[in-house]
């Protein structure tokens, strides 16, 4: 019995050894990720027409290769849906940001190896030979831009590297993380960015870089001494004929005389010229050479470590929990950002600290925040889930979000309204918010004395006072937009080049709107309100008729040339017609928009199409008109909205689209193509003439 347990306990341990084996084995994420995606080619395939989506990718990427002069003869690919890549499988992509290196990484599943390779070899520069290592190959497209691969898989990573440089704001040189990582028995010698070893002081090298400097301005005074002889001369010539001289024919110089002429190149060599290529300083083209040589060394072995790490584990990607907390497995896409990693670290963090108030700042930016991206049929929808790394703040903001409603408000909506945005906060919970942003910022020079004013702030500011004045809920209706004729003066100039003025007019769209917010204390906004009709200064353009306190622009020729304020029953009004406060009787669809935006804390509404058909004065050249045209026949209106959500603050965002694309991938893809195919006729044209 004894000896059965023994082997049952061996197998479970050599099972337990190969489980931690095989778990050691998966890729980790870089600590120092920013930024990670999931593409979900299992639906996004799908959604994919690629008898549309081919040609268009094979003229875009042939005009490229005729504009790229290192390029011309290189083949374009054919086919780009039969690259070789699984684009039914999931597709995993990163970046990283530290001080000295920025690098995108992104992970392919193949289906076939041939296929592929053929791509790469269309790909990369003509000549370059394919490195061959153990358990991979791999090819660098462009100096910084390398692909591997094996039978399977295959891995594409972009990076960036600057050498770090002396802060001269700190004093401080910052520590190269890059070559931290570079292995030690192949180190690569920075001969371009490396500094000179100081030299023992040498009087006979400091005697010629005297002589230099003297030669040096001998040559200015003998430019100087031509360009004094050259306007002597015109002197002359203006004290004898009171005019220059006529020009040449094709020359580019004053004629004095005969003899003095000095004729010019003619036009075509000039023409010639522009297109000339100048040879460059051989000494500066060597130093250039050596400073791409050796960041093309370190960003090699850079990506040679990344490729060598993957092709060594089991191809399994290893993300941590909290990037995928709100990941959404039937989005199309999922994205992830550190917003924390990308403003507080790196070279951006080295900027951030020359700021004031930095404490403040870093733990302001300290959150990440996650996209799903959905492509249906009808519309795009993007959900964001914002969250802050400190759970205190995270409550605060949260605290914000949760305002009362105010049907008062919501009936300023209308059927004929381009669109609203609608605010449902709790201004008294935005005190605390800022109070746990600055709480507890560490080890700070002034941190003291800064908890101290915060202390102050509390004991003196009456924050259900301030509170009451504007609660937090609010609402800006765009009703329409009106075309308005406007006087206003150019500049023109006559044969001699004199300047004069031209009174000219034209037509401007000015906005008819509403921004109403609610208030507990009218008085206060009343009392606002009758300073600007009584003080001396602000008295010329502000007056009062009966309840509404009007603000109007004496010139007429802005966008905004009068406005009207007024507070009634626990409101504040500023609108461009007092017409606007009056509610409209709403439909069933507006009566759905009214909840919602009482229904959310912050929600809002726009028909892009009622915008740019109140927009079409602006749009002057015929692309511009034919553009404008294509798009109000098929652009869509946009829905948001934000409530708290658990943990996170959720935001959703839909573009709803006009059903004639196959779904709302392909809408897009439509929809540039059209405008493509219109920005390239006046190319055309100019071809045909």
């Amino acid at each position: 019995m004894k000896s059965i347990l023994k082997k049952i306990q061996q197998i479970t341990l050599l099972l337990l050894g190969f489980v931690l084996v095989f778990a050691q084995q998966k890729m980790k994420i870089p600590n120092d990720a920013a930024f990670y995606m999931e593409i979900n080619g299992k639906q996004l395939n799908k959604k994919i027409n690629w008898d549309k989506f081919n040609p268009f990718l094979k003229e875009i990427t042939q005009k490229k290769n005729k504009k790229d002069k290192d390029n011309k003869d290189k083949p374009s690919w054919n086919d780009f849906s039969k690259t070789g890549i699984k684009y039914d499988a999931t597709q995993y992509h990163y970046g990283t940001f530290n001080d000295s290196v920025q690098s995108y990484t992104a992970h392919f599943i193949l289906d076939n190896k041939e296929k592929f390779l053929e791509f790469i070899n269309s790909t990369k520069k003509k000549g370059l030979e394919i490195s061959k290592k153990n358990k991979y190959s791999y090819v660098d497209i462009d100096d910084d831009i390398f692909v591997a691969w094996n039978g399977d898989r295959a891995v594409l990573s972009v990076i960036n590297y600057n050498k770090p440089y002396k802060d001269v704001w700190t004093d401080e040189v910052a520590v190269d993380s890059a070559m931290a990582v570079v292995d030690s028995s192949a180190v690569v010698v920075d001969t371009a960015y490396a500094a000179e070893p100081e030299r023992p002081f040498d009087y006979k090298e400091e005697i010629q870089y005297l002589k230099d400097d003297i030669k040096s301005l001998k040559e200015s005074i003998k430019d100087n001494n031509a360009e004094i002889a050259r306007v002597q001369k015109d002197i002359k010539y203006l004290e004898k004929h009171h005019e220059y001289p006529k020009e040449k024919k094709g020359a580019t110089d004053t004629e004095y005389s005969e003899n003095e002429a000095e004729v010019a190149g003619s036009p075509e060599k000039d023409e010639d010229m522009e297109n000339e290529e100048y040879a460059v300083d051989s000494d500066y083209q060597k130093e250039m050479d050596s400073i791409r040589i050796e960041k093309f060394k370190v960003v090699k072995k850079l990506a040679e470590d990344s490729f060598d790490k993957y092709f060594n584990s089991n191809l399994d990607l290893e993300v941590p929990s909290q990037m995928l907390a709100f990941r959404d497995a039937n989005s199309d896409v999922f994205v992830y950002t550190d917003y924390g990693k990308i403003v507080n670290e790196g070279i951006y963090g080295r900027t951030m600290k020359r700021l004031e108030f930095t404490q403040f700042l870093q733990k302001a930016y300290n959150s990440n925040s996650s996209y799903n991206l959905y492509f249906d049929k009808d519309k795009v929808k993007l959900v964001n889930n914002y969250q802050h790394k400190d759970a205190n703040v995270q409550k605060s903001v949260a605290d914000v979000y949760k305002g009362k409603k105010n049907k008062k408000l919501t009936a300023l909506i209308n059927d004929k309204s381009i669109g609203y945005y609608s605010v449902n906060l709790n201004g008294a919970k935005s005190f605390d918010m800022i109070y746990s942003l600055f709480k507890d910022l560490g080890d700070v020079e002034y941190q003291k004395e800064v908890e101290l004013m915060m202390e102050t702030m509390k004991i003196v500011l009456d924050e259900e006072a301030i509170a009451k004045i504007a609660p937090g809920n609010g609402i800006f209706v765009l009703n329409e937009l009106k075309s308005k004729k406007v006087d206003y003066t150019d500049y023109d100039y006559d044969e001699d080049y004199n300047e004069k003025e031209v009174k000219k007019t034209k037509d401007i769209m000015v906005p008819n709107f509403v921004f109403a917010f609610a208030t507990e204390n009218e008085g206060y906004w009343n009392r606002v309100f009758n300073l600007l009709i009584t003080n001396k200064n602000t008295a010329k353009n502000f007056t009062k008729n009966g309840d509404f306190y009007s603000f109007k622009d004496k010139k007429d020729s802005g966008y905004l040339d009068q406005l009207f304020f007024t507070v009634k029953d626990g409101v504040v009004y500023l609108t461009t017609s007092t017409e606007n406060i009056i509610p409209k009787d709403q439909s069933d669809i507006s009566k759905k928009w009214a909840k919602e935006s009482a229904k959310y804390p912050l929600s809002g509404r726009l028909n892009i199409q009622k915008l740019l058909v109140g927009m079409e004065k602006e749009f002057k050249s015929t692309s511009e008109k034919k553009t404008l045209d294509l798009l109000r026949k098929n652009i869509g209106e946009v829905n948001y909205k934000t409530e708290v959500k658990g943990e996170s603050i959720e935001t959703e965002m839909d573009y709803n689209i006009k059903d004639l694309s196959e779904n709302s991938l392909m809408y897009f893809f439509d929809l540039f193509d059209d405008i493509y195919k219109i920005m390239e006729e006046p190319e055309k044209t100019l071809k045909t003439l």
